[in-house]
């Protein structure tokens, strides 16, 4: 699977682990910034190339990290066709649910409150979780995208 990457300075180290982590599972990790980890960069330059490239290539997924993941999530909510999904920490349930119910497309992880070991096993888990395509959440997601 194509995965599209982005992170602030926050979520810096997370998103190069996470690059290895991805590739050596086999899947093509496309890598749209940071290129380093400087204090004085800002999200949205990053994030949008992220949920462009989702948008326009729908078979893919993109993941995103700042440190809260709340400002990553509503950057590519921005982009029509993006469904971004905020995890950080916890019940891994709400993972699943956004995939099966919501389709999400872009998971937006909080690398301030999520360890590198918990973000590995929650992409996995998200990656691997297919949309139910039940009536009732296509019928709501043609909503989100009128």
């Amino acid at each position: 699977m194509m995965i599209y990457i982005g992170s602030d300075h926050a979520g810096f180290e997370m998103k190069e682990e996470l690059k290895k982590y991805l590739s050596g599972l086999g899947h093509q990790v496309e890598d749209k910034g940071a290129f380093s980890r400087d204090p004085a960069d800002d999200y949205p330059d990053f994030i949008f190339l992220v949920a462009k490239a989702v948008a326009a290539d729908k078979n893919s997924r993109g993941l995103v990290m700042g440190k809260s993941g709340q400002g990553e999530a509503m950057t590519a909510n921005r982009v029509k066709g993006v469904r971004a999904a905020v995890w950080y920490g916890g019940n891994a349930e709400l993972l699943k649910l956004s995939r099966e119910h919501n389709d999400a497309n872009v998971l937006s992880l909080a690398a301030g409150f999520v360890s590198i070991e918990e973000a590995k096993e929650a992409v996995e888990l998200w990656l691997n979780t297919p949309f139910s395509n039940e009536e009732r959440h296509v019928r709501r997601i043609k909503k989100l995208d009128a």
